[in-house]
């Protein structure tokens, strides 16, 4: 075998053996699955699992154990921590061949199959709580004490070839044996220990279309054995690779990215107003080279229909993709729209046919018809997920499904699975069960929604509240800097998920912080198509962003800070609204819009005429466009007052200004933070309540009325103001 690991083309070799002197047993094994699941060509993310047998102390006995410590359920090697390695008394779990044994009906896919599963916690060691993996037999029974296990698309195009076995034994001869197609259980474990003793020269096994698996005594010789394999695998694929000629050559032609962009933020929101119907998606858009040479190809249309061959795959991609035969050169966007429409009718009905022809008496119920990955020539690939990290990685999923594709064809014909093994696996009790243990979504889950003036105050306030409730959260600001630090500050407190495609902006997480001008209607729109970009569509707005400009002496303003204060708190509220409905018409699913006014609009005085009356303008901007957007749109506001610390609405000088208008002694010398707090005193006093308010109390406002908690609202405004009688309702 290869072990001049500098000259890998392939693969990234990783293992600093200094480094990993330093670490414990277990530390090691995470080491090693940290490092395989950061390179995408040797494993996807989610997928793969490695394990090393250990040599612990019980806790309660201090007698030596053998322990197998392996990937449990749903983890991800490239994020994975101790935590999330199930571990498992060795001699007990291999105690259970015999309960195996016993059963006249064993084999792959019985019910013994599956009971076997519930018998692995009988097994753990130390009381961890980590389930174990479907894959546990895998590494239990073969007798070596590390085991890697990934899904390389290098071999997984051998896996997935027509002729795999003998391009196995042409790759690697006898150190790696073919065995076909089986779902992974207990029966393929105590084969893959059977090959083990039948051929003790094999280093590991092709697992026909899923995958690698190999061993090794020492965890720094599996870790290059796993990549000295997937790199032989690769080579053999690039020496026979057909260049311009892959996938039978170019039919269309890309369009130009801002092309690309436009035709895409066109048609984004309706398509995932109609692949939304049962639940809401949220989209990843792919359009690298590889993606756009896949989907502008002759064979595109042909290899697609055969859907993914990777089990791990088709569970995020489904059975196969929406191909969409569409000429970006030749036709319109009125083309593709119906195109995709008829596409989509299609795919739902035949995604029907498969579950109905292939259910079993105990399948769960369908799930959602609807494609999770369309391609469309010109265009790439959109993959849809519940959430922007699942789609991201139904995104790389199909881009790893297009790399197998091209690996298979280049070397022999790619096949994918029977469609009945395909749905076994997808509609498999055991990974139902695993949906099952997933926490319920919160209660913003699956929605887009922007935050403008989310860079400070109530607006940031705002964005950090429903991102807590699962919300994906579009930070708008006039001060880029600021919309990002927010953003950012999501990101930090909720990760930017596991997913690692995407392209350009939709390669974001969370949240992404934007630009816009909302006194221009350009900038609005543009902000609103990187939004659609991001995550296929929009699903709420809340406009937090506003002005007072403090007025002089005299309480009067000049003509020109009249005309700006109308511009951004009435016009730039009815602007931004304006362009979100274009978007939530095409989506055709409810929506949810508040706006920001002020108590001050229902409250003469004197000293701030120009921000009194804008906000007067505001509050009835909000009764008209509830009329004007029903029923499609609730629109609401909240009427903030009293929020001094923390607002972004009062700088020093409006401090200042309010100071001298309210007669309250200070000095200039002081800080601005004791100022502030000075009038944030004077205005809890002034108030029923006699508590400050903050721009956290208005983000609660803002999450019901963006809820559905109070859904059957619209043209209403809630105050937080801590009881201003002059304020009550008029």
């Amino acid at each position: 075998m290869n072990t001049d690991f500098a000259r890998f083309r392939h693969v990234s070799y990783g293992w600093d053996a200094a480094y990993a002197a330093t670490l414990d047993p277990v530390a090691r094994l995470v080491y090693r699955s940290n490092l395989l699941g950061s390179d995408q060509r040797i494993t996807n993310t989610g997928g793969g699992n490695t394990s090393a047998k250990i040599l612990e102390r019980d806790p309660l006995t201090d007698a030596p154990v053998e322990v197998l410590w392996v990937k449990g359920s749903g983890g991800d090697l490239r994020t994975s921590t101790r935590a999330n390695f199930a571990s498992l008394e060795l001699n007990k779990l291999r105690e259970l061949r015999a309960i195996y044994l016993r059963d006249p009906n064993r084999g792959p896919k019985t019910a013994i199959e599956d009971a076997m599963v519930d018998l692995y916690p009988h097994c753990t060691f130390n009381l961890n709580p980590r389930a174990s993996s479907i894959d546990t037999p895998l590494h239990a029974f073969i007798p070596y004490r590390h085991v890697d296990h990934m899904h390389p698309n290098a071999v997984i195009a051998i896996a997935a070839s027509r002729n795999g076995e003998r391009l196995t034994r042409e790759i690697y001869g006898d150190e790696v044996i073919w065995t076909p197609w089986q779902r992974p259980g207990f029966d393929l474990g105590m084969k893959l220990e059977r090959i083990c003793r039948e051929h003790p020269q094999a280093k590991g096994v092709i697992l026909g279309g899923h995958g690698l698996i190999n061993w090794a005594d020492d965890d720094q010789e599996c870790y290059e054995r796993t990549l000295t394999l997937i790199e032989r695998a690769a080579r053999y694929i690039e020496e026979r690779d057909r260049g311009d000629a892959t996938f039978g050559g170019p039919k269309y032609t890309a369009l130009p990215l801002e092309a690309r962009r436009a035709t895409l933020a066109a048609i984004l929101p309706w398509l995932r107003g109609q692949i939304s119907r049962q639940r809401r998606f949220i989209a990843t858009i792919q359009d690298d080279e590889r993606t756009l040479r896949f989907v502008n190809s002759v064979d595109a249309p042909r290899l697609a229909e055969l859907g993914t061959s990777c089990p791990d795959h088709f569970l995020r991609t489904k059975i196969k993709p929406l191909y969409i035969d569409w000429n970006p050169q030749a036709e319109s966007l009125a083309d593709l729209r119906r195109k995709l429409a008829d596409g989509l009718e299609g795919y739902r009905a035949d995604y029907t046919r498969y579950y109905e022809t292939h259910r079993r008496p105990d399948s769960p119920p369908m799930r959602d018809p609807n494609p999770t990955v369309i391609l469309i020539p010109g265009l790439g690939m959109i993959a849809w997920g519940k959430d922007k990290s699942e789609s991201r990685v139904t995104a790389e999923f199909y881009t790893a499904a297009i790399e197998v594709m091209r690996g298979a064809e280049a070397i022999d014909e790619y096949v994918a699975l029977p469609l009945q093994e395909a749905f076994d696996i997808e509609y498999w009790q055991l990974e139902e069960a695993k949906l099952r243990r997933m926490p319920p979504e919160k209660e913003l889950a699956r929605q887009v929604i922007a935050v403008v003036g989310g860079g400070s105050g109530i607006g940031r306030e705002v964005a950090l509240r429903l991102a807590n409730e699962g919300a994906h959260i579009v930070c708008v600001d006039k001060d880029g800097a600021a919309a990002q630090a927010t953003a950012q500050a999501i990101i930090d407190r909720h990760g930017m998920g596991i997913g690692v495609a995407g392209s350009d902006i939709s390669a974001c997480g969370p949240a992404i912080g934007l630009v816009a001008d909302i006194t221009d209607r350009a900038s609005v729109r543009a902000m609103l198509q990187q939004a659609t970009l991001a995550y296929g569509g929009l699903d709420a707005v809340a406009v937090t962003a506003g002005i007072f400009v403090s007025p002089d002496a005299e309480g009067r303003i000049r003509d020109e800070q009249w005309a700006l204060t109308f511009a951004i708190n009435v016009t730039g509220h009815y602007l931004v609204a304006d362009e979100a409905a274009k978007i939530w018409r095409e989506q055709g699913l409810p929506a949810s819009l508040v706006l920001t006014t002020s108590v001050n609009a229902v409250v003469a005085k004197k000293g701030s005429l120009a921000y009194d009356t804008s906000k007067a303008a505001a509050n009835h901007l909000i009764r008209e466009l509830a009329i004007e957007l029903a029923p499609l749109v609730r629109v609401n506001g909240v009427a903030p007052a009293t929020v001094v610390q923390g607002s972004g609405m009062f700088p020093r000088e409006r401090v200042i200004s309010s100071l001298i208008k309210y007669g309250i002694p200070f000095s200039t010398d002081e800080p601005t933070e004791a100022l502030t707090e000075k009038l944030a005193r004077f205005y809890a006093e002034r108030s029923l309540l006699k508590r400050p308010i903050t721009p956290a109390d208005q983000a609660e406002a803002f999450f019901l009325l963006l809820s559905q908690r109070l859904s059957q609202t619209t043209g209403q405004i809630i105050t937080v103001d801590g009881g201003l009688h002059e304020a009550f309702l008029r």
